[in-house]
Formats: C-alpha cells, structure tokens, sequence
C-alpha cells in the first residue's frame, strides 16, 4: 500500500513544509526525508534525553532570563532592485537584574551597520556563525539603557523572504515579496531574540513602490490607500515566528464582521468564495473554545511559490493558491490555521521540542472545527486520512522522532515537522476527550486557552497542568504513565483511538473490485465523491500497477488533467512509481508551476530512484528553482544533483 502522507502539513509553520500544511486532507507541517526506523533506543540515548533542560531554547543564542526585548519598532524599507529590506529596529528591554548590561540577539546574514542608544554608538561584536542558528549579535548597553536601535540591511538570500520578479505572480505585472519566520527565520530579516518563549509586541513603518500595498501579522486596514508608507501595530505579545511582512499587488474583499481576505486581482474572487465560511468558522470556535483575542482575522493569499500550506501568522494568516479547489473541498487548511488564533499564537510553545503543544492542539481543534461546520461524515473521512498520514510516518522515521517531546538538540529546527507533533498530538487529545467526554474536555480546553493565554509554555508545564487539573478531576479515566507514554514514547499506543469512515469501507470494495477485474473502471460511480474519496481511493492502491490499468483510470476519470491539487498530487506519485508516461507533461508543469514543498518533494525523492527519473526530475528543478521558496530549494536539490 502506499506509504508517502498525503494530507499533512499545516507550517504551520513550517517548516517546510508549516505551518505549515494541511491537516487531514490539508495539513501545515514539514514533508520530511524518511529514514529507516530505528532500533529500541540505547541507554545512550535515554540519557541524553533524561539531561534535556526543560525551557531552554537550544536553537537560540539570545539571552532573555538576563536582558528580555519585550517590544520591537521596525522602519524598514523594501528594495526590489536589490532584494533587500533596509532600515533599523529599535528593541524595547527588561532586565532581570540591574546588572545586567549585554544583550544578546540572534541574527543570520544580516549587514550591521550601526548600534545606537539614543544616537550615540555602543559596542557590538558578531560571534561565530552556526550553519542552522546564525550569529549571534552581542550588544553592551549602557546601565540606564532600556532600549536599543540596530540599523541593518538583508542578504538578497535571506532564508526568511522570498523576493518575487512580476512574471512569477498570478498578474505578471508587479514584483512581490514575502516572509516566512517559523521556525528560526525571523532573525535572517530582523536582529532580535529569536526564540518562541520571547513575546514581543511590535510596531513598523515600511516603505514600498507607490504601486504595492504592504501587508503586516498586526493591524491591517482594509481601506488604506497605497501610498508607499504603511503603518502596523501589534499590541498583543507574540513570538517572533510570528512576525510577517508581504509586499504586493494586493486587493481585499470582506467575506464576514471580522473576517476577509487579500490577494493579487485575478485570485480575489475565487478565493473569497472557496473561503466564504470563514466567518462561521471563527463563530463556532468561540462558542466552543472561548472568544477570538485578535481583533480580525483575515488571509492572505500568496502566490504559488509559498513553500507552506498555511502559516497561521495572527490576524493575517498566510495561505497557499493550491487549496483553491473550486468545491471548499481543502478548507480544512483555513481551519486548522484559524485554531492557531486559540492553540500557538494565545498560547505557544516555549521552544521546538514542544511543537506537539501548537500543532497537536491545533490539529484536534482543525477536526473539532470541521465536523462542527460541515457534519460528522467529513469529520470521520478527514480522521481517517490523517490516521494513514500518522501510520506511514511511524513506519518511516526513527524512533527519536516519533515522539511527541521530540530531542531536536544539535540539530535544525526545521526537523520537527512532520506528522507525529500533528496527528499523534491530536490523536492523544482525543483519546483524553473519549476517556472523560467532549463536553467535560472542551470546559477543559477553553480554560487551559484562558490560564495560558499570551504565554509560551513547556511540556513539563502542561504535564503539571493535567496533574493540577484533569488528573485530579478524573482519577479513575486517566493514569499518568499512559500520558507520560503518549508523550515521551516513540510510535502510537496500544489501544489510541482509531478512526474509521462507512463512506471508506465502500471505497475499499469498490477499489478491490475494478482490482479483481469484476468492474470497470466507468462503471464504478463516483458523481458523489469528494476529495476524501477520491484521495483513500488512490492513496491505498497497490504500489504495481499495469500500463492499462493506468490508462483505464486515466480514461474514466481524467486523473491527469485533474484540476484539484491534492488528487493531482496522489495520482502523479502512481504516474511516478509505475513509469506512466502518459502523465509526464502534467507531473513536469505541476513541479515548475507550484512550490508547496508538501506536494512536491514527494514527487522528486520518487522520481530521484531510477536514473531516468532523476534526470526528469532535474530538467524539472532547474526550471522552477528561480521561482521555489529557499526552504523548498534546500529541501529537494539534494535528489536531482
């Protein structure tokens, strides 16, 4: 059967490939390499886990127990000719003594060309630069100093933003830029402590060409008038993941109160219309969850390059073209990443060991949010796909990264992502739900997002709050050893919860009968399926295929030419497995035209086993390589050199 998700990823973040990508059938998160699954952990290993401090942040160099920024101003200006933001932040602090005078920030490829207090020059030194983490910056303050300005420019690679020539846009005529922060990004565009237990509020000035509209993760106007100088504010504290900037030909539509959307002209109505119930999405979480703390909520739609899903950047989340389908059939996208308004963005991991606590939440949420919206049915079949994402994942990774309190400790960040912060989060959320009952664990969801709230926290810390709360609450339903098993042990439990779907069970009997040859492939009725169908459908074929049942399929269903991005995806991967021709021009323009890393680096590690596929895949790369986000370069050059 086939062992490659096809659902998950949210980026969120991403990262690559999260926030970001889709739950169940559109999930935020990393499609990362697989590797073969290891053996028990030796006693080696268990003690290195056993000294892992909880709350430090090891992808950082910031130093924020001693010298904390709380508050950024940003004036920074968007060079297209150079690709570069240039400008200054000033950077508000807190001490934790009064004797403490050196600040550490993180930066990467960053130009310092100044360091001020109130104008006059201080001291500052780069460190040693790490390949994943940067180079730390190092400022001596004055002892009366609470703030501090660092005047900067980017590298034109920055590995935080994309700048995009008019040709890779959807209207051709203007450039555009974006911004990408999670997990460790932010300080490749910004010198600040870059570290998610670090809140910051922030405001920013940033100039662009007369002819673009600036767009910030704060308050945006829908009515402002483009006049190349924008205004933002952030009043509440957010991690600096969360800081995001895009620059564009952008227009806006309402969709409800407090929700709308922006994007490039030729995307706008379409966009609005797939993503019309946003507003009831939003009215449904509150009910349920407690009430929305970010003003409005409005997306953004990005051009296809955007190496994410989603990136659940508040007030403003970031969203791919590619789950504009035509039929809201991969929505569950805008959902997951409106959770993140209540699990990550009101209350956030303190550092990337502890990425199940966003992403675990929020994917629970994500399910939650749709079977309230539109039904039980499309609950179970999303359930069910995300399970097969969490089973291949589990089968494929080593047993260090398939657990949920994850030892990232030497290594990049951006390793987190895949399915087990995401569905096995979720997955252990909702084994508590059926253990105690929705309605005893929603009061428990909507106070944990109420005694948290704008707080980044630990995984220790939530274990303590279970003890505090639900534990004691429910001695008889809940045993600590099995949360402590969920969390700090590799694969799923004996015993989770295991979803299931009637509407797959008839998916299943239809597929092994055009196997068997006891139907064809036309007469096998499909005008009722949806996405889920057609994606169970095609996801559990056999990995061999013949040349004519390809074609057979191909035929009645015109799988090639598909419109919809995630059944393209599934259908190109079995075109790639079996060496169906017929379906190459469509697999060489779908790798040029989209840079969601999630459906495309699948298609080059598949392509990258025989000689000839490389060869395919690499014709393919350097095409769409000017227009790939960096993280999605990174990701994939590996399979076609």
């Amino acid at each position: 059967m086939k062992k490659y998700g096809l659902l998950a990823t949210f980026v969120c973040a991403p990262v690559l490939f999260a926030c970001s990508d889709n739950s169940s059938v559109d999930t935020a998160k990393t499609d990362k390499d697989q590797t073969t699954q290891s053996s028990s952990s030796t006693a080696a290993d268990k003690q290195a886990e056993a000294a892992i401090a909880s709350g430090v942040d090891y992808h950082s160099f910031a130093n924020p127990n001693e010298i904390k920024v709380t508050h950024l101003s940003l004036d920074l200006t968007a060079n297209f000719e150079t690709k570069q933001l240039v400008g200054d932040v000033t950077l508000d602090v807190e001490r934790a003594k009064p004797e403490y005078n050196t600040l550490v920030l993180d930066t990467r490829a960053l130009d310092i060309q100044s360091v001020t207090v109130n104008d006059e020059s201080v001291a500052f030194e780069m460190g040693e630069t790490d390949p994943d983490l940067g180079t730390p910056l190092t400022i001596t303050l004055p002892s009366s100093a609470n703030s501090v300005t660092v005047a900067y420019s980017t590298s034109p690679e920055a590995s935080g933003v994309q700048w995009l020539t008019p040709a890779q846009t959807a209207g051709k005529q203007h450039p555009f830029l974006f911004t990408q922060a999670q997990a460790v990004h932010a300080r490749s565009f910004i010198p600040l402590q870059d570290s998610p237990q670090v809140r910051v509020t922030y405001d920013a000035t940033i100039k662009t060409p007369e002819s673009l509209l600036a767009v910030m993760s704060a308050s945006n106007d829908p009515t402002t008038e483009r006049d190349g100088e924008y205004e933002f504010t952030m009043p509440q504290p957010i991690p600096s993941y969360l800081i995001a900037l895009a620059i564009g030909d952008l227009e806006f539509k309402a969709m409800g109160e407090r929700t709308g959307v922006y994007a490039e002209p030729a995307l706008l109505e379409s966009a609005a219309k797939e993503f019309e119930d946003t507003e009831a999405m939003l009215e449904v979480t509150e009910e349920t969850y407690g009430p929305y703390q970010w003003d409005r909520y409005d997306l953004l739609i990005l051009p296809p390059s955007f190496p994410f899903g989603g990136m659940e950047n508040p007030r403003l989340s970031f969203i791919t073209p590619t789950v504009i389908a035509g039929d809201k059939s991969l929505v569950s996208l805008i959902a997951h990443e409106l959770a993140h308004s209540w699990s990550g963005n009101t209350v956030t991991n303190a550092t990337w060991r502890d990425l199940w606590l966003n992403e675990g939440f929020t994917t629970y949420l994500t399910y939650r949010i749709m079977e309230m919206i539109y039904g039980h049915d499309r609950f179970k079949k999303e359930a069910v796909l995300g399970y097969q994402d969490l089973e291949n994942d589990v089968a494929a990774l080593e047993e260090n990264d398939e657990i949920l309190a994850i030892d990232l400790r030497g290594r990049n960040p951006d390793d987190v992502f895949s399915n087990i912060p995401y569905e096995k989060g979720a997955l252990f959320l909702r084994e508590i739900e059926q253990k105690i009952g929705r309605e005893n664990f929603d009061a428990f969801l909507m106070q944990y997002f109420k005694d948290f709230a704008f707080k980044s926290i630990t995984t220790d810390t939530f274990i303590a709050y279970l003890d505090d709360t639900l534990l004691k609450q429910y001695p008889d339903k809940l045993d600590a050893n099995r949360i402590n098993t969920w969390i700090f042990e590799p694969g799923i439990p004996e015993g989770a919860p295991q979803p299931e779907s009637d509407a797959f069970t008839k998916i299943d009997e239809t597929r092994s009968a055009w196997l068997s040859g006891e139907v064809k492939a036309t007469e096998i009725e499909t005008a009722q399926w949806t996405v889920h169908e057609w994606l169970y459908f095609l996801n559990n074929m056999p990995n061999s295929l013949s040349e004519t049942q390809l074609a057979e399929l191909d035929s009645a269903f015109s799988l090639t030419s598909t419109k919809n991005n995630e059944i393209a995806h599934s259908w190109l991967m079995i075109a790639v497995e079996n060496n169906y021709q017929p379906a190459y021009d469509r697999l060489y323009s779908y790798l040029v035209s989209i840079g969601r890393n999630k459906l495309v680096k699948p298609l080059y590690r598949e392509l990258s086993k025989t000689p000839e596929g490389k060869a395919f895949a690499k014709r393919a790369f350097e095409e769409a390589k000017p227009g790939y986000h960096p993280l999605t370069v990174k990701a994939n050059e590996g399979y076609v050199n």
